[in-house]
């Protein structure tokens, strides 16, 4: 796709896709991907050590994928705002209820943030971990 803008949900699979790889090399599971309700979606949904990972994924496009044109830019994890929060609580919660897990597990919320130029065909994934919702 080289000088061509992604389409937003393209730019959102591939994102979550490399998102998902990056998630693996570090020891996670992908129990489940797109996890959708009328009041939101989780992206993926992964386990380590029996602990259950929710993640949202953030996917942008960058010109230059150097670390310094990322100081002063756009940061995409910054729409990860309270609405979404709560939105995905709720997210969580009914998911936890649907598989018949309680609601007092331990789990925990992440955001990735996968920056990818189109270009040279690299991405640069980053991680917040431990995100309270």
């Amino acid at each position: 796709m080289i000088n061509q803008k992604l389409s937003s949900r393209l730019k959102g699979n591939i994102g979550e896709d490399i998102a998902c790889k990056f998630l693996m090399k570090k020891g996670f599971t992908i129990v489940e991907r797109n996890y959708l309700k009328k009041w939101g979606e989780i992206d993926i949904i992964a386990k380590k050590k029996n602990i259950f990972h929710f993640i949202e994924v953030k996917s942008v496009e960058v010109k230059n994928s150097t670390a310094n044109v990322y100081k002063n830019s756009f940061r995409p994890e910054e729409n990860v705002h309270v609405l979404k929060q709560r939105r995905l609580r709720r997210v969580i919660q009914t998911y936890l209820i649907e598989r018949g897990h309680r609601l007092d597990i331990e789990f925990f919320f992440h955001v990735i943030v996968v920056r990818m130029n189109t270009e040279t065909r690299r991405a640069n994934v980053s991680i917040i971990e431990n995100v309270i919702l």
